[in-house]
């Protein structure tokens, strides 16, 4: 199984990384929480505690992976507590590609690459 948390979802993923994906079984989604700039840190080690314990509760833990990609601090609570349960975490690579244009202007684009694991 292969749950993707981050603000991306898996129809905005490329046809690469959704094959990428699928190398690690089934694909499910949970919508990545908008956090707060002025969240405590308390609140958001419950937050993340509250979505460990939902992925816990329903989906297997055997050969369980979980793409998370978003703000810093829930991802690390989120990877710290799911690697204490022996649950695999990975985070999406890409190659960030810039084009200059007229006017002081950028359009970047990232291209994936592969996942790495926490």
């Amino acid at each position: 199984m292969f749950i993707n948390l981050s603000n991306h979802p898996f129809s905005s993923w490329s046809a690469k990384q959704l094959e990428a994906a699928k190398r690690y079984g089934d694909l499910a989604e949970m919508a990545f929480p908008n956090i707060e700039p002025n969240c405590s840190t308390e609140v958001v080690r419950m937050l993340a505690t509250a979505y460990v314990t939902d992925i816990m509760e329903h989906y297997p833990v055997q050969n369980l992976t979980v793409h998370i990609m978003g703000e810093q601090t829930f991802c690390y609570h989120v990877v710290r507590q799911l690697k204490q349960r022996n649950v695999r975490c990975v985070a999406s690579t890409t190659e960030r590609i810039v084009k200059e244009i007229k006017g002081n202007k950028r359009i970047v684009e990232f291209t994936f690459v592969q996942f790495r694991e926490y």
